[in-house]
């Protein structure tokens, strides 16, 4: 769902690019977008580029799709406290701890596929 926060995230990932805001007062890093930083509640920010690399937090499998799909909770490898979510893309189960990338086949949205297989 865009809105006013999110809108230029949401264009940012349409052109295959992962980024999260950062403080322009203390430098923390966060998503989702939002206008006030939950550290020092300034509302200055800045777009940071990050690696496409997580590392697999928890999962569920939404069964009442056909075929079944798998949704990921990863944390960014640059920032281990900012979770994303997004579709399972591997013909397997993730594992916890997995190191996952970015797949950025669908349009505006992030999917997570597996680096090395644990």
């Amino acid at each position: 769902m865009t809105d006013r926060d999110s809108a230029a995230w949401w264009e940012l990932v349409a052109q295959g690019r992962l980024e999260v805001q950062e403080c322009s007062h203390c430098g923390t890093l966060r998503f989702p977008a939002r206008a006030f930083c939950p550290r020092c509640r300034t509302e200055e920010w800045r777009w940071h580029a990050v690696e496409p690399v997580a590392e697999v937090d928890s999962w569920i499998v939404e069964r009442r799709t056909t075929p079944p799909t798998t949704i990921v909770r990863v944390r960014l490898a640059d920032a281990p406290h900012v979770v994303m979510y997004g579709n399972w893309r591997a013909e397997r189960e993730p594992a916890p701890g997995e190191r996952v990338g970015a797949v950025f086949d669908e349009g505006p949205k992030v999917n997570w596929a597996p680096l090395t297989r644990p």
